[in-house]
């Protein structure tokens, strides 16, 4: 297994697998709420089982270069993760995303993460086009996507039915050019 130094304070990226099952579920069992308010993460990684089969999902999908999945440890402890929900590399596109518990905002532990698995798609995959979907009331998802110098390009009015409520979607995008130039503000 490898790490990715995330900077200074000891956080890590590291590819988040099927047998780290138990490791998910305890993390999200600490964030549920939080976590559970903007994406259905929290929902569908309810119990060992299900934490397994997500995670298998991913693995999957990696195997298929079709998507990855990435936990963000600090101080030894997951506290959140990247992905590539979607990857699809004939057309140059993927979908990025992320997710922390309580205890890990506001250090950039995204900002930090998404520049590594956006650097590695642009740069050793060939993706041109990441995208970054958010509820338009995340604003702490909207800020990141705006760090890594994305622009809104849409708003999908009432497309996201989360827990029971029908919610607008933004999707920010980031072109290979644009990355490459290195216009993301720091």
């Amino acid at each position: 297994m490898y790490a990715i130094p995330l900077g200074e304070d000891g956080a890590e990226l590291r590819p988040l697998e099927p047998w780290q099952a138990e490791e998910l579920l305890a993390h999200m069992d600490r964030g549920r709420e939080f976590i559970g308010r903007y994406i259905a993460l929290a929902d569908a990684v309810a119990d060992l089982e299900s934490a397994r089969e997500f995670l298998q999902g991913y693995a999957d999908k990696t195997a298929a270069d079709a998507g990855r999945i990435y936990g963000i440890w600090a101080d030894g402890k997951l506290v959140g993760g990247v992905l590539f929900r979607t990857m699809d590399i004939n057309q140059g596109t993927a979908e990025a995303g992320c997710w922390l518990e309580p205890s890990a905002v506001g250090k950039g532990l995204v900002t930090r993460a998404a520049r590594v698995i956006i650097d590695w798609a642009v740069v050793e995959r060939g993706i041109h086009r990441v995208e970054w979907w958010a509820k338009a009331e995340n604003e702490a998802s909207i800020a990141v996507a705006r760090r890594l110098g994305m622009k809104r390009e849409a708003v999908l009015r009432q497309s996201y039915v989360h827990r029971g409520s029908r919610h607008d979607m933004e999707i920010w995008a980031v072109l290979a050019p644009e990355w490459r130039a290195g216009e993301t503000p720091s």
